[in-house]
C-alpha cells in the first residue's frame, strides 16, 4: 500500500518518458516525475519518496522533503488566501490547503500558524487544520508524571503556553514557570510535572525534583567557566537577574549552587559565586 501524505520506500519498476514508476509489492504504483529522478538508479532499486496529490488531484511521488507529514503538527506560513481557504508553504510545489472551516481564526497571508495535516475522508485530499484540539486526546494518556516528552508550543493563554505533547496530548506550561523566551512553533524536550484528575497535564521545561539538581548545577558550572570563574549572582540575588543570566528560577539556582558548594566546586561570597576547582 502506498500511503498518501507520508514517506514510502518503493521499488523502481520502469522508466518512461515522463519519469519513473515506483511501486509496492501489491501492484500499486505512482509516477516519480523526471525532475525528481536520481542521477543514477537501477530498475528494482528501492527508493524513498513522499506521496501527495498533484494539481489535478492525482497521486504523485517526489523526493522533496515536506515540512509536515500526515497526522503531525508543524508551524507553517500562509502564502495565499483565496475563496477556498488559506494555502500554506509545506516545501512542495502544490501548497497545503487549510479550509475556512478548519481555521480557529481567519488566517492571514504571511503569518505563521501551527497546523495538523490529515487526510480528509470525504474529498480524499491532504488538508490542514488550525483547530488543534480536534486532533489531541487526553482521555487515554500515554504519559505519566516525571516522564520526559517532546513538545511543540501552540499558543499563549492567560495561564501560560499551551503545548502538544508527543504529537498526542495537550498540556500547559504556566507563565510563572517559564524562564526563557518562548514562541509559537518552538519544539523542545520537557517533563510531565502533574496530571490532574480531569487528565489535564502540567508541563515543566526543566527536569522535576531530584533530577533537576544535576542539570542546574551543570548549567551554572558551565556559565562560570565561560565567564572566567565568576558570576555576579548569589542566594540573595533578585529572581529576575537570575532568570536573565541563566534562564532558570531562583529556586533552581539555589539548588544548583548548593550542589556545587557541596562538591567544593564554588565559593559563595557577598558579591557573587567563584569557581574554586578548575575543570580537569
Amino acid at each position: 500500500m502506498i500511503e498518501l501524505g507520508n514517506y514510502n520506500t518503493l521499488k523502481i519498476l520502469r522508466d518512461t518518458s515522463v519519469g519513473l514508476f515506483v511501486g509496492d509489492g501489491d501492484g500499486n504504483d505512482v509516477l516519480l516525475p523526471n525532475k525528481y529522478v536520481p542521477k543514477s538508479y537501477n530498475i528494482g532499486d528501492d527508493i524513498e519518496i513522499f506521496c501527495y496529490l498533484d494539481y489535478e488531484e492525482r497521486p504523485v511521488a517526489t523526493t522533496l522533503k515536506p515540512y509536515i507529514v500526515r497526522n503531525t503538527f508543524e508551524l507553517l506560513r500562509v502564502v495565499e488566501v483565496n475563496a477556498y481557504g488559506a494555502f500554506m508553504d509545506w516545501g512542495l510545489e502544490k501548497h497545503l490547503l487549510v479550509p475556512f472551516s478548519e481555521q480557529r481564526h481567519k488566517m492571514l497571508e504571511g503569518q505563521w500558524y501551527v497546523v495538523f495535516c490529515y487526510l480528509d475522508e470525504v474529498s480524499f485530499r491532504l488538508v490542514a487544520s488550525n483547530k488543534l484540539d480536534k486532533f489531541v486526546d487526553n482521555e487515554e494518556l500515554t504519559v505519566k508524571p516525571l516522564d520526559e516528552v517532546a513538545i511543540i508550543v501552540t499558543r499563549l493563554t492567560d495561564l501560560g503556553w499551551e503545548v502538544i505533547i508527543n504529537n498526542k496530548h495537550k498540556g500547559l506550561v504556566y507563565t510563572n514557570e517559564v524562564f526563557k523566551e518562548m514562541a509559537v512553533g518552538d519544539r523542545s524536550k520537557a517533563y510531565v510535572k502533574n496530571i490532574r484528575p480531569d487528565n489535564k497535564i502540567d508541563i515543566s521545561l526543566q527536569p522535576i525534583g531530584l533530577k533537576s539538581l544535576e542539570p542546574a548545577a551543570q548549567k551554572i558550572y558551565e556559565e562560570l567557566l565561560a565567564q572566567g570563574g565568576y558570576l555576579k549572582l548569589h542566594d540573595k540575588s533578585d529572581p529576575e537577574d537570575i532568570k536573565t543570566e541563566l534562564q532558570m528560577s531562583k529556586k533552581m539556582f539555589k539548588k544548583g549552587i548548593g550542589t556545587l558548594y557541596r562538591e567544593r566546586k564554588i565559593s559563595i561570597k557577598e558579591d557573587g559565586i567563584y569557581l574554586v576547582q578548575s575543570e580537569e
